[in-house]
């Protein structure tokens, strides 16, 4: 750690972990479906960009694409019985990401329409 660099919080730390064990988890589940050599590094991959996107502040994201995990797997389970599980609960997390993109966007954009709704409202 250099001299002149701010020490990292514990909230960061909390997401770097979160997104790690989120992106980890499903790059285990991609790696089961390619091939059980490829689980190590698919999973190694997940965990480092997981890191990094619990570095920048992602934990919406990260979430959403957990309960997509979680959704996608039990409704598989439900479906089609154990054998699809990891098959169902991949691609809930792909949905779960994709869902959690546009969602924050939408959330952003409606707060910005709000500041900006304020900004423009004659002081009384």
């Amino acid at each position: 750690m250099s001299l002149f660099s701010p020490p990292i919080s514990s909230r960061k730390v909390i997401d770097m972990l979160l997104g790690a064990v989120v992106m980890g988890t499903v790059g285990m589940l991609i790696g089961v479906l390619m091939d059980n050599q490829m689980i190590v590094l698919v999973s190694a991959a997940g965990v480092a960009m997981g890191a990094v996107i619990g570095m920048f502040g992602g934990r919406r994201f990260l979430m959403s694409i957990l309960l997509g995990t979680i959704l996608g797997g039990g409704l598989a389970w439900l479906v089609a019985g154990t054998d699809k599980i990891s098959l169902g609960a991949g691609a809930g997390a792909a949905m779960g990401g994709f869902l959690g993109v546009q969602s924050s966007m939408l959330l952003d954009l409606w707060a910005e329409r709000k500041r900006a709704a304020v900004a423009q409202s004659p002081r009384e």
